[in-house]
């Protein structure tokens, strides 16, 4: 376990004793899942951690991994504290408390089967966070997962942000729940062929499994986010490392490629580099660590030279809100080892219907960890409206 991830008790302590508790809980007006960071960290500040966890597990199942990968645009955002000075690092306070304090014994209690019957297609945040609001209320709950392990997008997460315990840990709480039956390694392609097995309701939590191409000359010679990402050291390289993208995904790959041992690692980002849609925290790791970030700049090209990767590239500019290519700005950027490709992915649309609701990533794109399970909650209070 990555202990630097978490605060130690004296860390702990200050954050937590800077919370000027807020009745009007701006904090928890910005959470999507409606976690509520003024009433466990004073319930901390007053050592009932027992008491702590238990607010912060009522209203999110991954409460532990939330708190290591949430970004700052939302409770922390809202925090009172930054008109004053800065913001309580609300994201690790809630981690930290998890990681110390939340114990076997708090494993998920279900009340007698209501008798409904509901499948998850998918095990990641989505799904979980469905799973868990149902399995509160009495349902039986069956999720068919297409690999063998949960958590989905969040196993591309490098450990040393997220280490895999964690994710284990907090579905250990849930997993020997009586109501609940898993399907590992189990590809469901027609959800309504459920239908026809007794399920009353199918919630799909299934991601964004398809990879944005860039549809140039040689895109066949770069390697996905989602492919790297699974297994990096297949890919380690001590040489240069380009980055097509500017996410927080892009950054990850940026980041695991330097780790693994990348010489150069060089970030290609379509828009300015202040667009960059990641946490303060990770610009600070991108500067830390010596990579180097190109903006305003669209790939045109991919070739091999001499046993290595060349991309062509040009300059774009602003013309309104529309991105356009500067002439005559083509140039060959030679003597990579590595191109990966992570500007996005994407998953065919789908409406909900009667019997069948959508969650999570395929339902609303990519989205932060938090946002994948407040929309996985939110398609269970839909059935359980309904029952």
């Amino acid at each position: 376990m990555n202990n630097n991830i978490y605060l130690n008790q004296a860390q702990l302590n200050a954050e937590i004793n800077r919370c000027l508790n807020c009745k009007n809980h701006p904090c928890m007006t910005a959470c999507p899942i409606s976690c509520n960071p003024q009433e466990f960290i004073q319930l901390a500040k007053n050592g009932n951690y027992s008491g702590a966890v238990k607010s912060i597990s009522d209203a999110n199942p991954m409460g532990q991994t939330c708190g290591l990968i949430c970004p700052d645009k939302f409770c922390m955002k809202a925090c009172t504290r930054s008109r004053l000075d800065f913001p309580i690092n609300i994201p690790k306070v809630q981690a930290s408390i998890m990681e110390k304090h939340h114990n076997i014994q708090d494993t998920l209690k279900s009340p007698r089967s209501n008798g409904h019957k509901i499948a998850i297609i998918g095990a990641g945040p989505a799904g979980i966070a469905a799973c868990f609001q149902l399995l509160k209320k009495g349902y039986n709950v069956i999720i068919f997962e297409a690999s063998d392990k949960v958590g989905g997008a969040l196993n591309l997460i490098p450990g040393n942000r997220l280490p895999s315990e964690v994710i284990n840990k907090e579905w250990g709480f849930i997993k020997d729940n009586p109501l609940l039956e898993t399907h590992f390694n189990t590809v469901i392609k027609n959800p309504q062929s459920l239908l026809k097995q007794g399920f009353e309701h199918i919630i799909v939590a299934s991601g964004e499994p398809n990879v944005i191409n860039l549809d140039i000359e040689g895109e066949e010679l770069t390697v996905s986010y989602i492919d790297y990402l699974h297994n990096p050291q297949k890919y380690a390289t001590n040489g240069n490392v380009a980055i097509i993208g500017g996410g927080a995904v892009a950054t990850d790959c940026a980041l695991t490629a330097r780790n693994t041992g990348a010489q150069n690692v060089e970030m290609f980002i379509r828009r300015r580099i202040s667009d960059m849609r990641i946490t303060n925290e990770e610009r600070k790791n991108l500067l830390e660590n010596g990579i180097d970030l190109t903006g305003m700049t669209k790939i045109k090209k991919v070739q091999t030279e001499k046993n290595l990767l060349t991309l062509h590239t040009c300059k774009t500019k602003f013309v309104g809100n529309k991105l356009e290519e500067i002439p005559e700005t083509t140039i060959k950027r030679p003597d990579f080892s590595l191109i990966i490709k992570a500007i996005g992915s994407y998953a065919p649309h789908f409406e909900d219907t009667d019997k069948i609701t959508y969650a999570g990533d395929c339902k609303t794109g990519g989205s932060t960890i938090v946002e994948a399970l407040s929309s996985g909650k939110s398609a269970a209070e839909k059935i359980i409206q309904q029952y």
